[in-house]
Order: structure tokens, then C-alpha cells, then sequence
């Protein structure tokens, strides 16, 4: 009998194309697992930059190595528009393509110079890679996934970025300088390569007129036949809403905030991306180096900077695999409410430690490293991976691509300027009320899901919508046989 149970587990992972969908989907989010290994590049070759005898023409400043930081987020603030255009016109698969290259040019520029305007110029072109993650691969990933796995497939997002931040952790503490520049570069490449066999969202072929391609498309998907009957008409559902769509008004801004509903949805969206990126997760990432130095002065813990950023991204990675394990489970909302919540509680706990051992109060060293791994784990168990999931499932396919861009800026905004105000911020207030005032935008985020969020798990939009209206309680209607339900 246990012999059979692997077998059983391959047969269900097969059935409906699961097993297809998740590959597709790890597929879509190797830019973003590469965009994560460059962000969390800077962390372990910081000290070999600055050092005397390091690979650069000479060692790298404090100010060079802030704006490596910081510029990353600043061109995603006006291109992520533009990005969201494109994959609406030229299509996910060419866009995902173009953020592959991105990230080749990024690496590419490193590579040849690392003087101080080649590596804050490798970390703009960088941006442009970034608003290609934050606004296709949410696309993507709800439009390749059948709605009893679309919150899990959303949530690899978070996951392929984590994951991204470890793997370069680890390459940095085991290898060379240059053979970890190599890896680094040779993922995206390797991908733009494979990626050209993959196909395009099944969506976005339905508006372009190219039916057949949708079918086979979708057929793949599906682990079924094109002349499968269950796909024909899910086929037919995305081609009478297409039909419906070019029936009615150009989907536009004006048309967004004149309809009650979607401009409510609109609402929504930005309110839960603006509480996760103004959480103080930065901050936490930033300080963690801090937090464990002074908790080395109390307790036996102690780890070099390289062996803390890997203690760090083994954390992150642990809570975006259980996020992607029980998002499907819990549901979108209370998942967020519990994880701002508990994100809430250690910043609390670390605003707290920091406010009472500044008045030579002594607090056990171990409460701080304790409250730093909670709001990591709980960051990205929920907080971080559910409001990219949530906004996904908010929009029809006309309004979607617009709104991600749209969101995409304000959060590329958003961590530009904590980035650049967290020095100034941190000799103006102190760490403590730093962290005390991160706890209360976790809390206020939390009340305000718990208030205004709709639970979207295995709910159609036009149930979504109902719910927003108030024409239908929050409760889950089954879906009668027949019934023909939006999937765009």
C-alpha cells in the first residue's frame, strides 16, 4: 500500500495539467528568482567591492553603494505603465522575454567594468527587468493557472524571488567573486533560450483572434487533447468575453473610476500593495546584521555576515514555500490579515527591545532575533505573496495589465524613497519609533482586510464584483453545472 501512495500523488499532480501549469509557472518566474539573486547580490559583495585589494579600479563608497540600492526602484516608477502596455499589445511570453534580457544587460555591464557608473548603470537597467517582474509575472500566472491552483501558482512569485536571494547568499559564502558574476549571468540567458518554447497565455491569443493557438495552448495546460470537450468550452467562455469586451467602451482610466465597482476593486488593490510595501520589511532586512550583532553580546550566536544573510533568506524562502502550501487552503483574506498582523507584533516586539535596552535596561538577546525571524517568516508566508495574488484576481483581462502597471509604480516609488529616507529617518526618530511606526501600518493593514477585503479564493470576478456591490454575502456559492464563469 505505501509503495502505491507515490504513484497515487504522480496521478493526481497530473490530473487537470497541474504538473504542466507548475512547470509553466517556474518557467515564468526565473527572471524574477534572477532579479532576486541581483538584488541580494550587493549583500555578500559589498565588503569584497569597498575592500583595498577587491576587483574594482578602486573600493567602492558608502554613497556608490546606496544608490546601487536605491536606483533599482527608480525606473520602474514611470516605465511600469509602459511595460503593462506592451504585454497588453505585444504579449506576456515577448515581454517576459525582453525582462530575460534585461537582466543579461544588467549582468553583462558588471562584467565588463565595475567602476562606480557601471554598477549603479547595471542597477537601472535592472529597473527596467524590474518593472517587467512585478508587472508580467503576476499576469502570467494567473492566466496559465486553472482556478482551483491560481493562488498557489501566484504565490511562486514571492517564492522564485526568495528563493533568488538565498541562492546568491550561499554563491557568494562558497565561491569566487567572478564565479558567482557567471552564475548569476548565465541563468537569464539559459532562460531566454528555453522560454522560446513555451507558450503564450491562452488569454491573451483569444484576443488576439487566434483561436487554434488558445486551444493548443490550453490544451498543453490542461494535460488534455484540443478536441477535449471540457476545453472547448472553456475556450468558448474566453472567446464570448472577448466578444463582450470589443462590444464595449476601450477599457480605460475614465472608464475605471466611472464604474463604482472596479473603482472599488482599484481601491482595494493599491491600499493592500501600498500596506505591504510600507511595512518596514526593508527596514527589517536592512537592521538584521544589526540585530544579530547585539543579540551576539547576550547569547552564544555567533554567525558571520555572510552565514546571518543566509540564516535570513533560509527564512524568507521557508515562509514563501509554506505561503504557496496553504494559500489555497486559508484563502487569500485571513492569510493577509494574519500574516500583516503577526508582521505587526515583531515589528511591535523589535520597536519595543530597541526603546527599553536604549535606556541601559537589560532584555534578554534572544527577543530580537526571535521577533526579526517572525516578521520574516510571516512577511513572506502572507504578507508579501497574498496583495500580488489578490490584485491579479480583482480585474477583468481589459483592466488588469493597466492597474498591475499602475501598481507596480507606486511600489517601485514606495521602495525608492525608504531606500534613500532610511538614514535619515533612522537619525531623526531612532530605530525604535522606526519599527513602532512600521507596526502600526501593519495593523492598520491588518483591520482595513479584515474590513474591506474580499475573500477571492475559487470565486469568479462577477462573484467578486457581487460581494463589492453587496449583491451577494461573503459566502462561497457553488457553481451549478453549466453555469458559464469568467475566466479572463
Amino acid at each position: 500500500m505505501l509503495g502505491l501512495l507515490p504513484l497515487k500523488w504522480l496521478a493526481r499532480f497530473q490530473e487537470g495539467g497541474i504538473a504542466n501549469q507548475f512547470f509553466m509557472a517556474l518557467m515564468v518566474t526565473i527572471p524574477v528568482m534572477n532579479f532576486g539573486m541581483l538584488m541580494g547580490w550587493q549583500s555578500p559583495m559589498t565588503p569584497i567591492l569597498q575592500a583595498e585589494d577587491g576587483p574594482a579600479p578602486e573600493p567602492i563608497t558608502d554613497e556608490t553603494i546606496s544608490w546601487m540600492a536605491s536606483i533599482t526602484f527608480f525606473p520602474p516608477i514611470f516605465c511600469g505603465l509602459f511595460v503593462g502596455d506592451l504585454a497588453d499589445r505585444w504579449g506576456r511570453k515577448i515581454t517576459t522575454l525582453l525582462t530575460s534580457l534585461a537582466l543579461v544587460i544588467s549582468w553583462a555591464i558588471t562584467l565588463f567594468s565595475l567602476s562606480p557608473w557601471a554598477l549603479i548603470t547595471s542597477r537601472a537597467v535592472a529597473g527596467l527587468a524590474c518593472a517587467g517582474c512585478y508587472v508580467v509575472t503576476p499576469l502570467y500566472l494567473k492566466e496559465v493557472a486553472a482556478d482551483n491552483i491560481r493562488g498557489a501558482l501566484g504565490s511562486l512569485f514571492i517564492l522564485s524571488q526568495n528563493l533568488g536571494y538565498l541562492l546568491v547568499y550561499i554563491a557568494g559564502d562558497f565561491f569566487s567573486f567572478s564565479a558567482v558574476m557567471w552564475l548569476c549571468t548565465a541563468i537569464p540567458v539559459l532562460h531566454m533560450l528555453v522560454f522560446l518554447a513555451m507558450p503564450e497565455t491562452p488569454v491573451f491569443l483569444v484576443k488576439q483572434g487566434k483561436f487554434q493557438e488558445a486551444r493548443v495552448a490550453l490544451a498543453w495546460l490542461r494535460n488534455t487533447s484540443v478536441d477535449d470537450k471540457n476545453l472547448e468550452e472553456e475556450v468558448q467562455i474566453m472567446e464570448r468575453e472577448e466578444e463582450y469586451a470589443k462590444s464595449m467602451k476601450k477599457a480605460s482610466w475614465k472608464s475605471l473610476v466611472q464604474d463604482k465597482t472596479t473603482f472599488k476593486a482599484f481601491r482595494i488593490a493599491v491600499n493592500v500593495m501600498l500596506s505591504q510595501e510600507t511595512c518596514g520589511y526593508l527596514v527589517v532586512l536592512m537592521y538584521a546584521g544589526s540585530i544579530f550583532e547585539q543579540a551576539s553580546e547576550s547569547i552564544s550566536l555567533k554567525l558571520s555576515p555572510n552565514k546571518q544573510t543566509i540564516v535570513v533568506g533560509a527564512i524568507q524562502l521557508l515562509g514563501s514555500i509554506v505561503a504557496s502550501c496553504i494559500v489555497e487552503k486559508t484563502g487569500r483574506k485571513w492569510l493577509l490579515a494574519g500574516t500583516s498582523f503577526a508582521t505587526g507584533l515583531s515589528m511591535l516586539a523589535l520597536g519595543g527591545w530597541f526603546y527599553i535596552t536604549s535606556m541601559s535596561i537589560w532584555l534578554p538577546g534572544w527577543l530580537p532575533v526571535v521577533a526579526m525571524c517572525l516578521c520574516i517568516f510571516a512577511d513572506a508566508a502572507g504578507y508579501q505573496p497574498v496583495p500580488y495574488v489578490i490584485t491579479s484576481e480583482l480585474f477583468s483581462f481589459q483592466h488588469r495589465g493597466m492597474v498591475t502597471s499602475f501598481v507596480s509604480s507606486v511600489d517601485a516609488l514606495s521602495d525608492f524613497l525608504q531606500t534613500k529616507a532610511y538614514d535619515p529617518l533612522l537619525k531623526l526618530l531612532g530605530i525604535h519609533w522606526v519599527f513602532i511606526m512600521f507596526s502600526l501600518v501593519c495593523f492598520i493593514g491588518t483591520l482595513y482586510t479584515v474590513l474591506y477585503v474580499p475573500e477571492t479564493k475559487d470565486r469568479t470576478l462577477e462573484e467578486i464584483y457581487a460581494i463589492l456591490d453587496g449583491r451577494q454575502k461573503e459566502k462561497r456559492k457553488d457553481v451549478e453545472a453549466g453555469d458559464e464563469i469568467s475566466r479572463l
